[in-house]
């Protein structure tokens, strides 16, 4: 029997990860999943795709569908927290989801605190004129990246501090 590999301290995620790879991102909402995507060097976080949410089984094997085609060496999954920092429905939600990923397969896994990605999102969106209709398109996906690209800056900083 296999035991997974537990969640991740950002330390101990950076350590798992080998210099050069990319990084999925994943903001799982209760109807589509967010997904986004790092550059080899871990620097800059681009919006991948949009995942519509159906049963756990077909929203993970589509997940690591495009961590495969990406060789991806890690992923960092957004933990909605309240704003006073506690956890709610929505983030155990994410944890349980993260969990279950780590049970399909052993992947060095980040859970990071997305407070307020989506809502920064959709004011850049609705700020630069975008429709209703595209930001519903794309809200997700940028939401992912917006939050992988938090925790890109601060492994960054950390490299920097050691």
């Amino acid at each position: 029997m296999r035991i997974p590999m537990p969640l991740m301290t950002p330390p101990e995620f950076a350590a798992a990860l080998p210099a050069r790879a990319a990084i999925l991102g994943v903001d799982p909402g209760e109807k589509r999943i967010g997904v986004a995507v790092s550059d080899l060097t871990r620097l800059i976080a681009s919006p991948l795709d949009t995942i519509a949410r159906a049963k756990f089984a077909a929203d993970a094997e589509a997940l690591f569908k495009l961590y495969d085609a990406r060789q991806c060496a890690g992923m960092v999954i957004g933990l909605p927290l309240n704003m006073d920092g506690s956890a709610g429905p929505a983030a155990q939600s994410a944890r349980a989801f993260a969990r279950n990923l780590i049970a399909q397969r052993d992947t060095p896994l980040l859970l990071w605190d997305e407070r307020l990605s989506t809502a920064a999102v959709t004011r850049t969106l609705i700020e630069s004129d975008a429709s209703r209709r595209r930001r519903g398109q794309v809200v997700d996906k940028m939401a992912a990246a917006y939050m992988l690209q938090g925790a890109l800056d601060a492994m960054q900083e950390r490299r920097g501090d050691a």
